[in-house]
């Protein structure tokens, strides 16, 4: 295994002025030295790291970051400004840019010293040595941990320099590890109390966790413990990072006054801390205002407020108001409905696509396959299939009601959920009911664990007594109060759609296509998928049109892409040309997600494009009539589609006019010095994408 860092990877003269065009040279070192076989690629995944939240800290630290499947091995590439460059830090510009670059798969040992030095950077001594250091083998050392004399180790084999190293790569390993488990090898083991007879200190328990769980985990934890030492308060940290977590002690647990949840990524098995008072912030927060974090907790439990669960959904650093971030938390609980329901979605409806193609139309009035099942017979395996795609696709609208309330309360909401979409069949309120049952059941359960419970009561409350309350109140209210005004609404837009002809059908046609292109597979996506499919639930001949033309819609953006790479592949990066390969089959099989390293690396140029490619789409699909029974599939379910020489090229049409665009627009861009366009006989990278 190689060092994490080494002298090449020192830049003590970064003359970027740019955040990207840091990662660049830096990122340029990594693939020099072997550590990243798709430069582009690897560029591309950092970008979209950034995206999700700024990486900049106070003090003058920059941290880009990622999980690539284009790096070999965990590295990291270090660069020092002079003029400094923005991260998005509150304080300002950073002078210590670190870009760390873990594989796809992550490994243990290296992970570990990564989470050490996320560490260290909370350490002023630390960040003043890099300052000072005057050679890039000092400051590789310093990172390494090699200890003060480790500059002259670069040089050749010193015995005073080697031993001063590996003692230091020895703790750094024997803090990580401490003992042989996988799971929990990547983590620091959480800290014990030792017993003393001074009286018990306030104890709080801190959970920090980040999307990519490499940097901002660990150093908010630094940052917690450091805060929490100056206030003389005990505070313990489970740190779930990227390569799992080591649970505290239930003891510990147990034990605490108050918990901190400083995370962007759902904090798992937080039902362990029910019952405590509880602060919920971002990760960066928990890096940047720890003391205040901790007093709020202190004068939560001062007042004696209590939450019996953390939220579901991780809350965007926006301070510690939640309620500011509702819009964003209502996407993520419907989401995650969505999510799960697609799976049942696409069984439930190849099957009975299947079994529309071997039996007919008629198939559905066949009689149940365990009284009458003839081995010989076409007409029973249709209707076998048939009958197994129903079953499936009848848990469709309990599932998304299910997971709705999941997303939204956690594992107690999902039998008040589950019960909520069931009642939304039994009253034909189809997936309308669906939805707002999952909100009513995710509501009624978080209602519920506000309320204060005696501690003896508390172990039967996520058995017995929030399914049973919940459960009622959520049933009542779906057959007596909300349900009829749903179902009266699911019939009208099911009736709208039976009778869209003309202009409006195209209109809708339209609006479905620029929805299903302008986020790739994102929330606006997803909507318009569930619109769809949630018609196929009493499927007529508008609900059949809508299926089609989302499908058709979905599949143009990356279909366009594999195109303009192929016909002008000299605009694309390599790694984008290799993805354009992949994208042909992405595209055919409906995969509209197979466009986004194109969207990520060039937004602004690729989205519009898709987008007006699959209006077109959209709205040819609409004014041909198509009609699609199978939610999924791609052109491997084009016999199932009415008029599907037209529906085809409806879907070429709109590939055209994306590609048309895409390329227009790229051909009007002015090559940046930082990042050339690439030529015929480019051959910055040697190694090809993944695809």
């Amino acid at each position: 295994m190689s060092e994490l860092i080494t002298a090449e990877l020192v830049d003590l003269d970064l003359s970027a002025e740019t955040k990207e065009a840091a990662a660049r040279s830096l990122a340029e070192r990594m693939a020099a030295s072997g550590r990243v076989t798709d430069l582009e690629g690897f560029l591309a995944d950092v970008a979209a790291r950034e995206a999700q939240m700024p990486t900049g800290l106070d003090g003058g630290i920059g941290i880009p970051h990622c999980r690539s499947e284009h790096v070999t091995e965990p590295t990291l590439a270090f660069g020092r400004s002079a003029a400094g460059i923005d991260f998005g830090a509150p304080d300002g510009p950073a002078d210590l840019i670190f870009l760390i670059a873990a594989p796809a798969g992550g490994d243990a040992d290296h992970l570990s010293i990564l989470s050490t030095l996320a560490r260290h950077l909370m350490d002023e001594t630390f960040t003043g040595a890099l300052r000072s250091a005057t050679a890039p083998e000092r400051a590789a050392a310093l990172i390494r941990g090699d200890g003060p004399g480790a500059g002259e180790a670069e040089a050749g084999p010193g015995e005073k320099s080697s031993d001063r190293a590996a003692e230091s790569a020895a703790q750094v390993r024997g803090a990580a590890e401490p003992d042989q488990d996988a799971q929990s090898a990547a983590e620091p083991a959480p800290s014990t109390p030792t017993p003393n007879s001074t009286p018990t200190p306030f104890r709080i328990i801190a959970i920090t966790s980040c999307p990519t769980g490499i940097a901002h985990t660990y150093m908010a934890a630094e940052s917690l413990e450091k805060a929490g030492q100056a206030a003389g308060v005990e505070v313990f940290v489970e740190t779930q990072g990227s390569a799992g977590f080591q649970r505290l002690d239930p003891q510990i647990v147990a034990d605490a006054d108050g918990v901190i949840f400083a995370h962007d990524v759902e904090v798992r098995e937080k039902e362990r801390f029910a019952g405590k008072p509880t602060v919920d912030v971002g990760v960066k927060a928990g890096i940047n205002r720890p003391a205040e974090l901790i007093a709020e907790v202190r004068q939560k439990a001062a007042t004696g407020e209590t939450s019996a669960q953390a939220p579901a959904t991780a809350p965007m650093d926006k301070g510690a108001d939640t309620g500011d971030n509702f819009a964003t938390r209502l996407r993520k609980w419907l989401m995650t409905g969505v999510s799960y329901m697609v799976p049942f979605v696409a069984a439930g409806g190849l099957l009975i696509a299947l079994a529309f193609a071997i039996g007919g139309y008629t198939v559905n009035k066949a009689p149940s396959v365990a009284e009458h099942f003839l081995w010989t017979e076409s007409a029973s395996w249709a209707a076998l299939l048939f009958q197994i795609g129903s079953v499936a696709f009848g848990f469709l609208v309990p599932v998304l009601a299910g997971f709705i309330a999941y997303g939204m309360a956690d594992r107690p909401g999902l039998v008040p959920g589950f019960v909520g979409g069931a009642i939304a069949l039994t009253i034909n309120a189809g997936f309308l009911g669906g939805l707002i049952a999952g909100l009513l059941a995710g509501a009624v359960v978080m209602a519920i664990q506000r309320v204060r419970i005696p501690p003896v009561l508390r172990g039967i409350m996520p058995v017995v007594v929030i399914p049973l309350i919940s459960s009622a109140i959520v049933g009542f209210l779906m057959f007596l109060v909300v349900g009829k005004p749903i179902a009266a609404l699911q019939k009208g837009l099911t009736d709208w759609l039976s009778g869209l002809t003309g202009a409006n059908a195209i209109i809708l046609g339209v609006l479905l296509g620029l929805m299903m292109c302008f986020d790739l597979g994102g929330p606006l996506n997803k909507v318009a998928y569930a619109f769809a499919v949630g018609g196929l639930a009493n499927p007529n001949e508008g609900s059949l049109k809508v299926m089609a033309a989302v499908m058709a819609a979905g599949m143009v953006p990356p279909l366009a892409m594999a195109l303009a790479t192929t016909i002008r592949g000299r605009l694309f990066t390599k790694a984008e040309r290799e993805n354009g390969k992949a994208a042909w089959v992405l595209g055919a099989s409906f995969i509209t997600e197979g466009a986004i390293p194109f969207a990520a690396a060039d937004p602004l140029r690729v989205i519009p494009s898709a987008m007006a490619g699959g209006a077109v789409t959209g709205a040819l699909s609409m004014a041909f009539g198509c009609t699609l029974r199978a939610p999924h599939g791609g052109i491997f379910v084009v016999p199932l589609i009415g008029q599907p020489f037209l529906y085809l090229l409806a879907i070429a049409a709109g590939t055209g006019v994306s590609t048309a665009l895409v390329v227009l627009l790229k051909g009007l861009r002015k090559p940046s010095p930082t990042h050339p366009a690439p030529t015929p006989t480019d051959t910055t990278n040697e190694v090809p994408a993944a695809a």
